[in-house]
């Protein structure tokens, strides 16, 4: 993978004053676009009215660039006759040895189940 270029835009609209940085990867002569990526997800919920819920997914795609974030979102598998749904945005990437990196999820679920509930869920996207 090549080196990302960068370039700074400031935007002041009286009140606010925006800064930005746009990273671009090389791809020919000439020609600039970002690089994105995505992760598989999986993770687990808590135990919570005597069940669990399992989910995984794929993250929305984001530009290879330091502490970039993913988003997410997804329904958990179907348990004690129900499901739950989730989403959320992934903290930075944590580096790998090889290199690559990962991404943690976590969050609360929305509430289900014939006892209303909610569980909260941690899990990788990698």
């Amino acid at each position: 993978m090549t080196k990302p270029n960068h370039t700074n835009i400031r935007i002041h609209d009286g009140a606010h004053d925006h800064q930005f940085q746009l990273f671009f990867f090389e791809d020919g002569p000439g020609i600039r676009k970002p690089y994105p990526h995505r992760h598989r997800y999986q993770g687990i919920t808590s135990f919570d009215v005597g069940h669990r819920h399992r989910l995984g997914g794929v993250t929305a795609p984001a530009p290879d660039v330091p502490d970039h974030v993913h988003e997410y979102r997804g329904t958990t598998t179907f348990d004690d006759g129900h499901v739950h749904h989730f989403s959320g945005v992934t903290g930075p990437p944590i580096p790998l040895p090889d290199g690559g990196h990962y991404h943690i999820i976590e969050g609360e679920t929305t509430v289900n189940g014939e006892i209303p509930h909610t569980h909260s869920y941690m899990g990788e996207a990698r």
